[in-house]
């Protein structure tokens, strides 16, 4: 089973907490952005040279479970992973883990369709389909 992933680590943000220093629900799906652009940077394959390209991938769906949460000042890592290339469609899968000791704090997944400039939905070109491919996962993507 192939398990390819990159982590992001970071610590917790005052500015991400609520008046209990607890992360706020919200930022955990702007963790999984910044997870999915250094997944994408890590393989050689930036977000800012996708777009100069002429392509973009919306978001059509982001969906996160909340297991334990996390608190000011800790060092988190999220851990993104590719687990589904199509002909218009992406899936990545993340976990936010503590750290330390890595204990699960969140997991999700964002789904997104190629569009182009015009925001008309589009083919992933061959070539980008085909470079990712062989860093989709196997693991995570039951969620």
């Amino acid at each position: 089973m192939k398990d390819f992933y990159v982590d992001a680590k970071f610590r917790v943000r005052y500015a991400e907490t609520d008046a209990m220093r607890i992360v706020h629900h919200s930022s955990y799906i702007v963790w999984f952005e910044e997870g999915r652009s250094e997944f994408l940077r890590k393989i050689g394959m930036p977000y800012s040279k996708i777009e100069e390209s002429g392509y973009f991938f919306s978001v059509v769906e982001v969906r996160a479970q909340y297991k334990h949460p996390a608190v000011y000042d800790e060092e988190v890592i999220v851990r993104t992973r590719l687990v589904e290339v199509k002909t218009r469609k992406v899936i990545f899968y993340y976990e936010v883990l503590i750290a330390s000791d890595g204990k699960l704090l969140s997991r999700g997944k964002s789904i997104h369709v190629s569009v182009d400039r015009d925001n008309r939905v589009v083919t992933i070109p061959e070539e980008y389909r085909n470079f990712w491919l062989q860093f989709v996962s196997e693991v995570g993507a039951d969620f």
